[in-house]
């Protein structure tokens, strides 16, 4: 039985410290737990950063520096449930600056390539209606859509 919950760790080639410190800036109610190092016994370069441990928003994660091996891919996400409009605008905004980019549906990379989805108040709520046709018209509009736009989600499901 696991009692210590779960720990995200996520993989970089070389940007361990800098991914930390970027999502601390991003997401506001975070904090750097510890910073581990490569020593003599390798693989990288002794005194060199392995791991910075970090949470932010009460979730822990571990960013490894362990080489170019692997990427991030969409197959793998962080929601961010929006409590207003102007944090939807804010994170979605933030994230996408700097170089990242924007997908479809809310989805957006960051400037280290992980994906988020951005999610504004009420979206899930319309592509998940009771009433299947106001779903479907919804999540139809939705399909459209880069950035989620709520009230024209709204508007789509009641054009039925």
């Amino acid at each position: 039985m696991t009692t210590q919950g779960f720990t995200t760790c996520l993989w970089f080639d070389g940007e361990a410290e800098a991914a930390a410190d970027y999502y601390l800036s991003v997401f506001k109610d975070g904090r750097i737990l510890r910073t581990g190092r490569y020593t003599e016994a390798g693989p990288g370069l002794a005194g060199s950063v392995l791991v910075v441990e970090f949470e932010i928003n009460g979730q822990r994660f571990v960013a490894l520096n362990g080489g170019p091996e692997f990427h991030f891919t969409e197959a793998v996400s962080f929601q961010i449930h929006c409590s207003d409009e102007q944090e939807a605008d804010y994170y979605y905004d933030t994230l996408t600056g700097d170089g990242g980019q924007e997908s479809a549906c809310g989805w957006v990379k960051d400037r280290f390539g992980l994906s988020w989805q951005v999610i504004p108040p009420g979206a899930i709520d319309l592509i998940s209606d009771e009433d299947p046709g106001r779903a479907a018209r919804a999540t139809a509009a939705m399909l459209r859509m880069k950035k989620l736009d709520v009230a024209e989600m709204r508007r789509a499901a009641d054009a039925g």
